[in-house]
């Protein structure tokens, strides 16, 4: 398993629900603690303002699901699922996701502060108006994906590809341009010089 930020270890869990079908059931306000879920199918789920704290998720699939105003706090994920999963307003602060795989996931603004997603595979995944302060993304592949007006000040992103990924309004200034992809990355103005003046440049009007 992928180590947390500075080798934190996982919250331990107290119960556990397995393999049980949840598929396009409702959760609205649910609140779950140190609960460990093992190959819930929760497909298709709409979850409203659901809580869930220390949890660990291992095979859990949480393709095509929607989730509003929900949280996700100091949770571990490994081995899910998210295809076409959208995140609206959610909170997934300092949550740990290993071995996962996110094919058109959708992020709409929340807080996943402190997240850690070291070499996550979300090419052409959409993340917008996240706040991923300090979030782990080292080695993070993030080709074609939109990350737009996200918060990344303090992330790691160490040897992440961001080659033709849309950066427009993100906070950009603790990247270092030399230890990640660019390649035909969408930047605007602003960050044209950010990240000018972070090779060293000097930026004349």
């Amino acid at each position: 398993m992928a180590d947390r930020k500075h080798g934190v270890p996982a919250p331990p869990t107290t119960s556990t629900i397995q393999t049980l079908d949840w598929q396009a059931q409702e959760l609205d306000g649910e609140q779950f603690d140190k609960v460990l879920f093992i190959d819930v199918d929760m497909m298709e789920l709409v979850d409203r303002g659901a809580v869930f704290t220390d949890c660990t998720f291992r095979g859990v699939r949480f393709n095509v699901s929607s989730h509003e105003n929900a949280a996700f706090i100091n949770c571990t994920f490994v081995r899910c699922s998210f295809f076409d999963a959208v995140f609206t307003d959610c909170k997934f602060v300092g949550s740990m996701f290993d071995g996962c795989s996110y094919g058109l996931l959708t992020v709409n603004g929340g807080d996943w502060g402190l997240v850690g997603l070291p070499g996550a595979d979300l090419r052409g995944c959409a993340l917008r108006n996240v706040r991923l302060r300090e979030a782990d993304l080292t080695g993070a592949l993030l080709a074609e994906a939109e990350v737009r007006g996200c918060d990344l000040s303090g992330a790691w992103l160490h040897s992440a590809d961001l080659t033709r990924c849309d950066l427009r309004g993100s906070d950009l200034t603790g990247m270092d341009p030399l230890t990640v992809k660019l390649n035909q990355a969408v930047i605007d103005a602003a960050q044209a010089t950010v990240i000018a003046t972070a090779l060293g440049m000097q930026v004349c009007s």
